[in-house]
């Protein structure tokens, strides 16, 4: 196995901008995407300084792919702590180097301009920690299903980045892992903190949520970039969905029981909250049609088309505002079907995370999100 020492080097100078810039990737098993993902982050019109895989525990030719596309490649054979373990390495190698760390999953592009908009952001704000990309999921070219769960999935992510976007300053309360640019002296901080290795957490399911909570417990800022965006890989099943979200929805709910009711936290209960409301309203509202129909005491009324008017509306003009849409996006939408029928899969994890947490039942989840991937 590479040690972070034997990967060592003179430390980069800066270019003209004054800031070094380090690109780290965490991987595990990802030959089919680590190519083009490297290859973009050479491309990047202001090039990283360094880009750095961190091939955790690969039985697949990741790290041979990435040195070939000009990444450096650390093969973990030993570490039992999945991605916050791969980071948390690259970060003890890197620290004492970069101003500002670029993390990317290994299954996500940048465009060439991503590396010099992010330098822009922090430049601008001394107090930023971390900046978000705006991201969509590529969808891909063939498999009828898997394009249709795309489409869905991407007209969510939509829907969650116009939403940050839309705040006076675009915060957020979770830096998502996909990729963002984050601030070396602020993860240095959180880094100290007790009973950490680094400053990615090994006790939480969702370890963006987590950094992103203490670098604000610092009072440090945390944004949705403004201009730079990456295009990921959605899920292409609905069992490997199913996982992803039962993952990030679960590890959310017990990070907010730990961390309690507070001014960091009440935006999340308040999402909390309403994924509550959404899901007992439709479940109310079937069951209020089929005691209707049982009874025979309906009788149909134009009116009752105006609230799924307002909704087929809505959902179309959001569409709208899909990256790279077209018009099959926007006519998925105002059918309103596909919709409806991924927010009642939403309801289902939202409901299955809370009892599963609420049970104190513990499950891995990286394991099952891993196998459901292998198996999709």
């Amino acid at each position: 196995m590479d040690s972070p020492r034997s990967l060592r080097r003179a430390p980069a100078l800066p270019e003209p901008d004054g800031l070094v810039v380090v690109a780290l990737v965490a991987a595990h098993d990802e030959e089919a995407s680590i190519g083009d993902t490297v290859r973009a982050l050479v491309d990047q019109e202001r090039r990283p300084d360094r880009v750095v895989v961190m091939a955790d525990n690969c039985s697949d030719r990741t790290a041979e792919l990435a040195r070939a596309a000009g990444a450096e490649v650390v093969e973990l054979t030993e570490n039992r702590h999945r991605k916050s373990g791969a980071l948390n390495t690259g970060f003890a190698m890197l620290e004492h180097e970069a101003d500002l760390l670029v993390t990317v999953d290994a299954d996500t592009v940048l465009p060439p301009d991503a590396v010099g908009g992010w330098i822009a952001e922090f430049r601008e704000n001394g107090r930023l920690a971390g900046c978000s990309a705006k991201f969509t999921m590529r969808l891909p070219e063939s498999g009828r299903w898997a394009r249709l769960l795309t489409r869905l999935q991407r007209a969510e992510f939509a829907k969650w980045t116009d939403t940050a976007l839309h705040r006076r300053d675009r915060s957020t309360t979770v830096l998502a892992g996909t990729a963002c640019c984050l601030r070396v002296s602020a993860l240095r901080e959180v880094a100290s903190g007790d009973d950490r290795e680094g400053p990615w957490t090994y006790t939480s399911l969702v370890e963006d949520f987590e950094l992103t909570y203490r670098l604000r417990e610092r009072e440090w800022e945390t944004k949705v970039s403004a201009d730079v965006r990456a295009y990921t890989d959605a899920m292409h099943t609905v069992r490997s969905l199913w996982a992803q979200r039962m993952k990030w929805q679960s590890g959310t709910v017990a990070d907010l029981k730990s961390f309690g009711f507070n001014r960091l936290t009440r935006r999340d209960w308040g999402q909390q909250a309403l994924g509550v409301l959404a899901a007992l309203n439709r479940a109310a509202y079937c069951a209020l049609l089929t005691v209707g129909l049982a009874l025979h005491a309906l009788q149909f009324r134009w009116l009752w088309l105006l609230p799924t008017a307002v909704f087929v509306a809505n959902d179309a003009k959001q569409a709208l505002r899909i990256p790279d849409r077209d018009r099959v996006d926007v006519v998925l939408a105002a059918t309103l079907v596909g919709q409806e029928l991924f927010a009642w899969l939403r309801a289902g994890w939202f409901f299955a995370a809370w009892a599963e947490v609420l049970a104190g039942r513990t499950k891995d989840r990286w394991a099952v999100q891993y196998a459901m991937e292998r198996a999709g």
